[in-house]
């Protein structure tokens, strides 16, 4: 099984400046939310976001270390007038 902190690094490995937070949903480890937010995320559409998420967990993800993945993307703008904070 794999922990949000472990998830958490995958991501922040591809996406360096990432603001991360993951959740699971279920509370058996392979059900899981990731909320990023990153300034690489100017300028491309949402599914260009989320298939730089994924590409970055793709080694859990074909092993089934991670069942099923909600992924919310934002640029820090977006995150920003959502008035958010990670």
């Amino acid at each position: 099984m794999i922990n949000p902190e472990q998830v958490k690094a995958m991501i922040t490995s591809e996406l360096p400046d990432a603001q991360v937070e993951i959740q699971d949903l279920t509370g058996g480890g392979d059900h899981l939310q990731a909320i990023v937010v990153s300034a690489e995320f100017e300028g491309k559409s949402l599914v260009k976001q989320h298939q730089l998420v994924y590409g970055a967990l793709q080694e859990a993800l074909a092993t089934e270390a991670i069942h099923a993945l909600a992924i919310k993307t934002y640029t820090p703008q977006a995150w920003e007038s959502a008035g958010q904070t990670v």
